[in-house]
């Protein structure tokens, strides 16, 4: 396992097949073409959350829990990265689709907060390489420290407005999914002894 996740081309593969899937998937589901564009948009969004929550936690994992898997996604970050980007661009193709053709009428101020996290997602993949850490120096930490954070800050209000919503099934969503970011922060922030392994 450690081997096929320590291979440059599986995070991009998984994040291809992620959003990939969840399309096919939302298509599938829907009864009308409004509602699989509806569903599409919104599977894909999930899609991605995996990808993400491997970037944001490798170094958490290698320090609490070291073993060859833990060390491998730490190894691979960028490329999880860059594959959460890729998910997430499908994404994006699908939340435009939905949004011209099927639920037109957002004002432009619903979409700042997630346009914002498109450029940062874009500006950090372009520089996940070690020439651009090399030229931006202290800034690239900054960026990538400062883009994953208002990421999970994205994922976590988009969740929590659904958890505290009318509708139950997206209340159970938002709830499950809530947790799950707010429980990653925490452990990316908790202290903790390292575990020996």
């Amino acid at each position: 396992m450690s081997s096929w996740l320590d291979r440059r081309a599986t995070p991009l593969l998984l994040g291809l097949a992620a959003g990939l899937i969840a399309v096919a998937a939302g298509w599938l589901a829907g009864g009308d073409a409004a509602e699989r564009a509806g569903l599409a948009a919104r599977w894909t969004a999930r899609a991605g959350l995996p990808l993400f929550l491997v970037a944001f936690l490798a170094s958490t994992l290698v320090h609490r829990w070291p073993s060859p898997i833990s060390r491998a996604l730490l190894r691979r970050r960028r490329q999880w990265g860059l594959g959460f980007a890729l998910a997430h661009t499908i994404h994006l193709v699908a939340l435009g689709i939905n949004v011209i053709v099927y639920a037109p009428g957002r004002t432009w101020q619903s979409l700042i907060g997630g346009g914002l996290a498109y450029v940062i997602i874009y500006l950090m993949a372009l520089t996940s390489t070690d020439g651009w850490q090399r030229r931006l120096g202290l800034w690239w930490r900054r960026l990538h420290l400062f883009g994953i954070h208002y990421i999970w800050f994205i994922f976590t209000a988009s969740y929590a407005g659904r958890a505290f919503g009318a509708d139950p099934d997206k209340r159970a969503v938002g709830i499950l999914f809530g947790s799950i970011m707010v429980a990653a922060l925490a452990l990316r922030l908790w202290p903790g002894r390292r575990v020996a392994g």
